[in-house]
C-alpha cells in the first residue's frame, strides 16, 4: 500500500465554534513522508506545527494543538476526515485560531477532500501498530487496545439523559464506512451549559446549525437526529480524529468506554511515552488499489469552495 496525498488544493471558509469569527481553511497536497502539517497564518507570517500527543494543550470542549507560540482549536473533525479517507500526507493552512465548525460533523470536510481528490505517492505507507495489549483506565473510564491488522473500535457511552442513556457502536475504519457510518454525526451539548460557556467566552459561534442541543427532555433542533444513536457515532468520530494526532496511522482493535478528548489524549501520551513497549512501526509495501477506493455518497457542503 502506497502513501497518499490530495490531488489539488481546495479551500473553504466558515465560523469558528468558540470565537464566532470567520476563519479560512486551505488544504494542499504534501510530499511523501510529510504526514499531517499545519500552517497557522497570522499577521507576521506562518507557524508550522506537526500534530503530536505532547502538543495537545487543551481538551475541554475540543482538541487544541499548540507549540507555545500559536494554537489551533477544534482540529478533531478534520483530522478524523483525513484519517478516515486514507490521506497520509497533507498541508493544512489555517487563518484564524480554530478550524471552521461547519455543521458540527465531518461531512463538509469529507466533501472538501473529495473535491481535492486523492493520489498515490511513490513510497510505502508507514503505520504504528499495537503490538501488545494496553489497558488504560481513569475514573471508571477506559480505553483498551489489542493488536489488529486495521483500525476497529467498539465504543460505549453513558449519559444520564433520557434521549441518550447507554449507546454502543462497533466500527471498522475504511473510507466507505467512515462516510456511511460516522462522518455526518454532529457534535452535541446541553442547553443548561450554554449560558456558562458564553459567559466564559466559549461557544460564541455555536448554534442549532452546527450542534445538537438538548434540554432536559429532548432535542431542540427542528430537524431532529440524523441517526437514533448519533451521540455515540459522534464520540467515535472524535476518537478517530484524536488518534490521528499520534503522527502516523494507528492500527489496533479498541474497546472504549465513556472517553472524551482528555482521556483520548492521555491514552495517546501513554502510548507515545512507551512506544518500544506497545507500538511497532510497519511499512505496508504491497499496493492495493481497492484500499484507496472512496465512497461516492453525496454529502451536501456547508461552505463555499473556490
Amino acid at each position: 500500500m502506497l502513501q497518499t496525498t490530495i490531488h489539488k488544493s481546495v479551500r473553504c471558509t466558515g465560523i469558528g465554534l468558540h470565537s464566532g469569527k470567520q476563519v479560512e481553511l486551505v488544504l494542499r497536497p504534501a510530499a511523501e513522508d510529510t504526514g499531517i502539517l499545519f500552517s497557522l497564518r497570522n499577521d507576521s507570517g506562518s507557524t508550522f506545527l506537526t500534530p503530536a500527543p505532547s502538543l495537545v494543550v487543551e481538551t475541554g470542549l475540543a482538541t487544541v494543538l499548540g507549540d507555545g507560540r500559536e494554537t489551533v482549536a477544534t482540529v478533531e473533525h478534520l483530522l478524523a476526515s483525513v484519517s478516515g479517507m486514507g490521506i497520509d500526507n497533507i498541508h493544512i493552512e489555517v487563518t484564524g485560531k480554530e478550524l471552521p465548525i461547519m455543521d458540527g460533523s465531518a461531512a463538509s470536510f469529507v466533501y472538501l477532500l473529495k473535491q481535492a481528490g486523492k493520489r498515490q505517492l511513490g513510497k510505502p505507507r508507514n503505520v504504528l501498530a499495537i503490538k501488545k495489549p494496553v489497558d488504560f483506565e481513569q475514573d471508571g473510564k477506559f480505553i483498551k487496545a489489542r493488536p489488529h491488522d486495521g483500525f476497529c473500535v467498539n465504543y460505549t457511552i453513558e449519559f444520564a439523559h433520557p434521549l441518550i442513556g447507554t449507546q454502543q457502536l462497533e466500527f471498522d475504519l475504511t473510507p466507505e464506512n467512515f462516510v456511511a457510518e460516522i462522518a455526518k454525526a454532529r457534535t452535541f451539548g446541553f442547553l443548561k451549559e450554554v449560558d456558562y460557556l458564553h459567559a466564559n467566552g466559549l461557544a460564541l459561534g455555536g448554534s442549532l446549525d452546527n450542534a445538537i442541543v438538548l434540554d432536559e427532555y429532548g432535542v431542540l433542533n427542528a430537524e431532529g437526529l440524523r441517526y437514533k444513536d448519533e451521540f455515540v457515532r459522534h464520540k467515535l468520530l472524535d476518537f478517530v480524529g484524536d488518534m490521528a494526532i499520534l503522527g502516523a496511522p494507528l492500527q489496533g482493535a479498541f474497546e472504549v468506554f465513556a472517553s472524551g478528548h482528555a482521556m483520548n489524549n492521555a491514552f495517546l501520551r501513554h502510548l507515545d511515552s512507551n512506544r518500544s513497549l506497545y507500538l511497532e512501526a510497519k511499512s505496508l509495501a504491497a499496493p492495493s488499489s481497492s484500499e484507496d477506493a472512496v465512497h461516492e455518497e453525496t454529502l451536501e457542503p456547508a461552505f463555499v469552495t473556490v
